[in-house]
């Protein structure tokens, strides 16, 4: 958590003596809100700070939505919503990396940017992704903002690959709706190749493969590789993982192909530990045929 910083804003506009609700945007507070700030000078109201922030800065940090709201009306009227601080943070950015799920919102329905980037690259997407912010990403979701799914960070990374998995399970919530509007499942990570199932399932996040496997996809998606290993591949090679036995089965209930090989010519079954665990595993796998339409493989020696 930032510490509290000093602002250039004294009575009776120091944040500290903002009110705020949570909710829906009370009419009257709005009102009152849009009143004191149209009473500032546009200087002041503009100005930035040492670091960079403008009072929307820090009223998004601080989720003050009703202040937020009728500052950013203020901004974009002077064409300055956009504005960005010392690291190239938007107030959308800054209130994503806040987790201010409910002024996202606010301020995308105003017109944010929803595709801005600071200056390593991050989006919105991706910082909530990393950060593990489920409800700015359903912020996002619901808002019905078309976002550049494939967008990429410095690092080559997409939002998916950047840390969708790391909304935890404790996070998840079911498919809805809204939830079509997912960049797509496929993307793969410029670096490792990895999609998000194969982070999810490299994690031993079961509930998160569960989640990622009800969204709609291509049935293909089941059985990408990463530098040649499927998602099966890494549950087999999750060697005494308290969810390891349940994630090769979903996985193949989805269609997950067994027979499938990686760089090293090794299917799934090759990878499970020794002993009866990986024994009873190791049945299950080779009792199981290709998904219906997979290319037949000519047998080769285990």
């Amino acid at each position: 958590m930032q510490p509290a910083r000093s602002t250039p804003y004294p009575d009776p506009l120091e944040l500290g003596s903002f009110g705020d609700l949570v909710g829906v945007l009370d009419p009257g507070e709005l009102a009152r809100a849009r009143a004191e700030i149209q009473s500032m000078d546009p200087a002041r109201l503009l100005h930035q700070d040492e670091d960079g922030d403008t009072i929307l800065h820090l009223l998004a940090a601080r989720g003050l939505r009703h202040f937020a709201q009728a500052a950013a009306e203020a901004f974009k009227e002077c064409g300055r919503l956009e504005i960005k601080e010392h690291k190239g943070k938007t107030p959308l950015l800054v209130a994503a990396t806040a987790n201010q799920a409910e002024l996202v919102r606010d301020l995308l329905v105003l017109g944010a940017d929803v595709d801005a980037a600071d200056h390593k690259g991050q989006t919105l997407l991706h910082l909530a992704a990393t950060y593990g912010f489920p409800n700015v990403l359903m912020a996002v979701l619901a808002s019905g903002v078309q976002v550049e799914v494939e967008a990429r960070n410095f690092e080559g990374r997409t939002h998916l690959a950047e840390g969708l998995w790391g909304v935890r399970e404790r996070d998840l919530v079911p498919p809805d709706p809204a939830l079509t509007t997912l960049p797509s499942l496929p993307s793969q990570d410029i670096k490792s190749s990895k999609t998000v199932l194969h982070l999810a399932v490299q994690d031993g996040n079961l509930q998160l493969v569960q989640f990622f496997l009800q969204l709609p996809g291509p049935r293909q998606f089941i059985n990408m590789k990463a530098h040649g290993n499927t998602a099966l591949h890494m549950a087999a090679a999750l060697s005494g993982h308290s969810c390891q036995e349940s994630l090769v089965r979903l996985l193949l209930s989805r269609g997950a192909d067994p027979s499938a090989r990686n760089l090293e010519n090794e299917q799934p079954a090759h990878l499970l530990p020794p002993g009866p665990g990986g024994d009873q595993l190791r049945l299950l796998l080779k009792s199981r045929r290709p998904p219906p339409g997979a290319a037949r493989r000519p047998a080769q020696p285990p």
